[in-house]
């Protein structure tokens, strides 16, 4: 057990020869739990020195050998759901010593990437996506005739999705040739293991045992009574060991399990048996998340992810720093001041409690907090049927899982007008995560929907203001604001709704028009001063101000549009639109995140490989005012 996250580079003599699978398998069975110590041991020092997730990936390291030594990847596929958990997995697979590089400019994704290594089979970052990626695969296997075996690892959490349970159901259909590993880690699912239920899941591992089973039902077909009672007893003894085996043994699958996630020989041997074996099988294991690192185990939820130790010069330094808070800690201070006020108002989330500031809320008001588990989809529809009865939902969600519940917000929000506000966060570019999270798609697909209103603030306090306005407005409002901290301003506590679709003009100058979205006001205000451009806050996406657009258009030679969204489809596309509309000539620059997948980096970064930093933006202009 570790107390301390290394602070030096671990002496790993037994990780260094066998950090690629081929050799990995060249070890002796009893060598592998001290691989698991160093394996644990070089993954606290890499991601103390990164950052990023930390204890799902400590829960899987027993796992993660196990599967490389017992299958033949690449050639066999692994596929990972989320990703979180996929660190020990790139250090085994030949990453080991560019693991100092996660999450950074040019250096390994925070997810597995299928273009960064062979053996990331499936590019994840939301979750519950493995079952049926991995279905797709045992089932072009089966076609191709190539004897692949493919396992799908899903954790409890991601198994609330009904995603993962569409495609159990489709692969226990299909009698599909796969593996399932239910990866429990004490955040869900029984916690029922032992002696017992290791022992009895050898059994039902076993190939005497399945044969026997499968043998055993054509025997006993023209005996329905006594088919019935093995049937039965079977279940039963199943039941007393594994709460979670009758439920999926009824959709399909011959279930294994629960047995101990951290006892790497006997996963091994287990998993041994099951490569050998047909059709759709389960694999339910128990672990620890931070597995090995004692604050981890005692706070899973806090050690999640953590940010990088800094150096100690740095860390003796005793300058004092002054901690804006974060928009996320804005939305769930104004959400309490709302509640409190308002006592038809309800709170849901899916499963982003900690992550959307929400955590005071549920604490305050237990009663009216609702999450609902990694189900976007049901989260929107959720506060549909509460609206219906006359409460008043906001539901907090990330940019990237509302495209999960586009449908729900569509047909079941908007099309009935009903009363949902939606606190949209981490909008734009988000930095190390990549984009997997990056909410660059939001405006395009909330914009067409009739009815909503959509909102974006430029500063925290207008995030509070804005989540004022948009709940007050009778139907689907959406309030929608990036990662991390704002400018600092003052934050006021009196709550003054915002005219709905009226912008404000932060800088009056000449020729030059700049309608700043949301985020992009502050570095637009800075090229405003260069330039002696109008640099106008727009506050609203949806409905945009009009009469105002419509004016600067005829007072400006150049109107310049900026976004931390995408260039296509975005809110510049909504002033084009509505100028063509009008029938107004005008030079119009459109400036947002092009046409591409930005990689990861600090989000500084991003800005500037898009343009969207001060520089960026005064580039831009200029070089659009030579063809003027």
């Amino acid at each position: 057990m570790f107390n301390h996250i290394p602070l030096s580079k671990p002496h790993t003599p037994l990780l260094d020869q066998a950090s690629i699978p081929h050799a990995l398998r060249k070890l002796p069975l009893s060598a592998l739990p001290q691989l698991a110590h160093e394996l644990r041991e070089y993954l606290l020092w890499c991601t103390g020195q990164t950052g990023g997730h930390f204890g799902a990936g400590l829960g899987v390291v027993e796992l993660t050998i196990a599967l490389h030594y017992v299958y033949n990847t690449p050639f066999d596929r692994v596929v990972w759901d989320v990703g979180h958990q996929a660190y020990p997995h790139k250090i085994l697979t030949g990453r080991k010593e560019q693991m100092l590089s996660m999450r950074q400019k040019d250096g390994l994704a925070a997810f597995p990437n299928r273009a960064e290594s062979e053996y990331d089979t499936f590019g994840v970052g939301h979750s519950s996506t493995s079952i049926s990626a991995a279905l797709g695969m045992s089932l072009a296997a089966r076609q191709q005739q190539s004897g692949r075996k493919v396992v799908a690892v899903i954790g409890d959490g991601a198994m609330t999705a009904g995603m993962a349970f569409e495609a159990l159901n489709d692969a226990a259909h299909n009698k599909a040739d796969m593996l399932v590993i239910l990866n429990d880690n004490q955040m869900s699912i029984s916690h029922n293991v032992g002696g017992l239920s290791n022992y009895l899941a050898r059994i039902w591992a076993s190939k005497k045992y399945i044969a026997l089973r499968e043998g055993g039902k054509k025997v006993l077909a023209t005996m329905p009574t006594a088919w019935n009672f093995a049937r039965r007893t079977e279940e039963s003894v199943k039941h007393m060991t594994a709460s979670t085996g009758t439920l999926f043994e009824a959709i399909g699958f011959n279930t294994v399990g629960p047995i101990d996630g951290h006892d790497v020989i006997e996963l091994v041997k287990v998993l041994t048996t099951l490569r050998k074996t047909k059709g759709p099988q389960l694999l339910h294991l128990y672990t620890t998340k931070g597995k090995g690192f004692a604050p981890a185990e005692a706070d899973p939820i806090g050690y999640h992810a953590i940010t990088k130790i800094a150096p100690a010069t740095e860390r003796n330094q005793s300058l004092p720093v002054v901690k804006k808070p974060k928009y996320s800690d804005i939305f769930g201070a104004w959400l309490c001041d709302m509640a409190s006020k308002d006592t038809r108002l309800v709170a849901i989330t899916p499963a982003m409690c900690e992550g959307s500031g929400m955590v005071k809320f549920a604490q305050q008001f237990p009663e009216r907090f609702h999450d609902v588990a990694i189900a976007e989809q049901h989260a929107v529809t959720l506060a549909a049927g509460m609206a219906c009865e006359g409460l008043k939902p906001v539901v907090a969600i990330y940019s990237t899982f509302l495209q999960r519940g586009y449908d729900q917000l569509v047909h079941d929000v908007a099309l009935q007008n009903l009363d949902v506000t939606f606190g949209i966060d981490r909008a734009g570019l988000v930095g190390e995560d990549g984009p997997t999270h990056a909410g660059a798609y939001d405006y395009a697909y909330m914009r067409t929907i009739p009815q909503i209103v959509i909102c974006a603030p430029s500063d925290e306090n207008e995030c509070r203001q804005l989540l004022y306005t948009a709940y007050q407005y009778q139907g689907c409002a959406a309030v929608r604001y990036p990662r991390g901290t704002g400018t600092g301003v003052t934050i006021e506590q009196t709550m003054t709704a915002i005219p709905i679709g009226k912008a404000e003009i932060k800088r009056q100058g000449e020729k030059i028009a700049i309608l700043a979205f949301g985020s992009m006001v502050a570095p637009s205000l800075q090229v405003g001063d260069k330039l002696n451009a109008t640099v106008v806050n727009m506050r609203f996406v949806k409905p945009l101000d009009d009469a105002l657009i419509q004016q600067l258009a005829q007072d400006h030679e150049l109107l310049v549009t900026v976004e931390e969204h995408a260039v296509m489809a975005g809110a510049g596309s909504a002033v084009n639109e509505l100028l063509a509309n009008v029938g107004l000539e005008k030079a119009v620059l459109n400036l947002g995140i092009p046409d591409a997948f930005i990689e990861h980096g600090t989000h500084q970064e991003m800005l500037h490989a898009c343009g969207l930093d001060a520089d960026g933006i005064f580039q831009s202009i200029t070089q659009r005012l030579k063809h003027i």
